[in-house]
């Protein structure tokens, strides 16, 4: 029996089917995603998502989905799943599934009668491009069997319509056809590894729902396009690959390089092949550029998910080349000693405060994993760059205050993490003096002398020294509160906001902390009560009457709740740093309860994967991204901290 499967029952109940999603990606951007029983739920839901180069990389909706029709005297069983208005489901292809399995790769059985067809599909590594392979395992007869391609030609965050600018033409390749619906698309090439026939009977399918966009308070009804479908035969214990890609395929090896690509695959077959094989998704190569994709569906390259990530999805599984590969990338986008926070290559956004002190605390972690390499030779500019402009200034009122602590923020500007903006206003205010920037500017600072000194550089040591003890003289008095015993969340003008939230941790679990053993342990115990999820960190104590414990509605409601009460799974990485710090040997316990507590999370939302975001409030629903980086990671990095301490016991 498969790690992840689902049966019969299981899956005919679409109440429970259409809830869980499977996600897979490959090394040029593209991905696959859809609901279990093969219908999409969201307008980010297709075969076939690319980025387009022609469209500023952005991810483009190419195959939508194709339907299989089984042809047996004269009786068609379309095996195709799709919602329209009004529950309505056509057809109803999820009668005839028997199973779903995930080992390996996405596999689907279909039972018609007395036919079994196998359906597996995976993504080529480092192409745009997906093949599709099906095997008539059972039947007593040869059949006649129906594909027919929806496609879409948008981009992922919009949804298409029917309109007479599109071209409903197709022109013959081999084995099959190539179609652009709109000027400036590339071809889509749809192949298979056998000859059909082809029958061109352009038509639109009108208003077809996504029930998850229709829950977030978005646009849910698209027209899809299909030019028409091909027919085939297949005999008892044959297979075929069908290919959709930007290139045309050559289709007489179209199984071979299937074989190939599935040689590849890790099979998901524990929950830590699960964690690795989701973490290997995130990481996007192209033109010489690695990057991070901070999570799926929905999410690009955002620098300061980058950095926290960075460490868990790489050097914890050992894959030191990647890390390198992914910050020799973004060094080249430094600029103003800021990392951009999101966007394209014509259009970064610099507004991330944190992102750039990250950067140093994710060099801090590979520096421990490989003491022997010469960070500071290598990089030693890129983080005198970041220190000379937090200290000097620069964007957005990033600057260093007389006492040595960081001050950022601008009115109508959220510049940390919990940034979500509603009404022009940020949620969660942080102007000021946010505790986890100090925390990270102080740790910078220590690790690069720690760097500096190794490496003999006097210039930058004589320049630096001081600062880190006029921090440590004003850390604790500028943000401890004495009253509740942990640290206030951001000071401004000396007024302290007392609200309990997880940004205290970083500061607890930093390597050099301005903080004493006694005062963490405090912090510790206040999250622990007020914070402390099976699924990550609270944004906010339950206590707080700003509290949300549900992520739910339209886009302004799920924003006012982001980072107002709302469980993180990242946080946990520094919960769990700062309490085995403390504990050692005997915080084993909790830890592994934590990490193990996750297990069960591959078989719910995003299958295989950990979701960017929980409820609040029990039972600690998943929610936004079903695939996200930074939760990913932190669970191997939690994995590593369990081995590297249990190794001491």
């Amino acid at each position: 029996m498969s790690y992840i499967q689902f049966d019969k029952n299981q899956l005919i109940n679409l109440e429970y089917s259409l809830e869980k999603e499977i996600l897979r990606s490959n090394r040029a951007g593209s991905y696959a995603c859809l609901s279990i029983i093969g219908c999409n739920t969201r307008k980010y839901h297709g075969l076939l998502i690319s980025p387009l180069e022609q469209f500023g990389g952005e991810k483009h909706v190419l195959l939508s989905s194709l339907d299989v029709t089984i042809v047996e005297k004269n009786k068609e069983f379309n095996l195709g799943v799709r919602k329209y208005e009004g529950d309505n489901i056509s057809p109803k292809g999820h009668k005839y599934v028997r199973d779903f399995e995930a080992e390996t790769v996405p596999r689907t059985t279909f039972r018609v009668g007395s036919i079994v067809l196998i359906m597996e599909r995976l993504l080529v590594e480092r192409e745009q491009q997906v093949l599709i392979k099906y095997s008539l395992v059972e039947s007593q007869a040869s059949i006649k069997i129906r594909f027919s391609p929806f496609l879409a030609f948008r981009n992922v965050h919009t949804l298409s319509k029917s309109n007479l600018y599109a071209n409903t033409k197709a022109r013959k390749v081999d084995n099959g056809i190539a179609s652009r619906l709109y000027k400036g698309y590339p071809e889509l090439f749809m192949q298979f590894s056998k000859q059909p026939d082809y029958v061109h009977v352009p038509d639109w399918y009108y208003n077809v729902e996504y029930m998850k966009e229709m829950e977030r308070g978005y646009a849910y009804k698209e027209d899809l396009f299909v030019p028409g479908y091909f027919e085939l035969t297949m005999k008892p214990g044959e297979s075929i690959i069908f290919s959709a890609g930007t290139k045309e395929a050559a289709t007489a090896s179209l199984k071979r390089k299937y074989n190939n690509e599935l040689s590849k695959r890790i099979p998901r077959s524990s929950f830590y092949h699960c964690l690795v094989n989701s973490a290997q998704q995130f990481i996007v190569r192209k033109d010489k550029k690695a990057e991070v994709i901070a999570g799926f569906p929905w999410f690009g390259t955002w620098g300061r998910d980058t950095f926290i990530a960075l460490p868990g999805l790489t050097i914890a599984i050992r894959d030191r080349d990647s890390f390198l590969a992914v910050v020799d990338t973004m060094v080249k986008k430094l600029q103003h000693g800021l990392f951009p926070n999101m966007g394209s290559d014509e259009d970064f956004a610099y507004n991330s405060v944190d992102a750039p002190l990250w950067f140093i605390w994710a060099l801090q972690q590979f520096h421990t994993y490989d003491p022997d390499f010469d960070l500071w030779k290598k990089y030693g500019r890129y983080i005198k760059h970041i220190l000379t402009h937090f200290r000097d200034g620069t964007l957005f009122n990033i600057h260093m205050q007389d006492n040595g602590l960081i001050y950022a923020g601008e009115e109508y500007k959220a510049l940390t993490w919990m940034d979500a903006i509603v009404y022009d206003t940020p949620v969660t205010r942080r102007e000021g003096n946010p505790v986890e920037i100090s925390a990270l500017w102080y740790n910078g600072i220590r690790f690069a002398l720690e760097l500096a000194e190794a490496a003999g550089d006097k210039k930058f040591i004589g320049e630096w020294k001081e600062l880190p003890g006029r921090i440590e003289g004003t850390f604790v008095p500028t943000f401890w509160y004495g009253e509740g015993s942990y640290l206030a969340d951001c000071v401004k003008d000396g007024k302290q906001d007392i609200s309990v939230r997880p940004n205290q941790v970083i500061a607890a679990a930093m390597k050099y902390s301005p903080l004493i053993t006694e005062m963490k342990k405090s912090i510790l115990d206040v999250v622990e009560k007020e914070l402390l999820t099976p699924r990550g960190l609270r944004t906010l104590s339950p206590k707080n009457p700003a509290y949300k414990g549900v992520y739910a509605g339209k886009q302004e409601s799920r924003d006012e709740a982001y980072h107002q009460g709302t469980v993180w799974p990242w946080l946990l990485e520094h919960f769990c740093e700062a309490y085995l710090q403390i504990h050692k040997q005997s915080g084993l316990s909790m830890v592994r309860k934590i990490y193990y507590g996750f297990e069960e999370e591959m078989n719910r939302n995003g299958i295989g994967s950990i979701s960017e975001i929980y409820d609040g409030d029990p039972p600690h629903a998943g929610r936004g991204a079903i695939s996200q980086a930074w939760s990913v990671a932190a669970l191997l990095r939690i994995r590593r901290m369990i081995k590297n301490y249990s190794a001491t016991e």
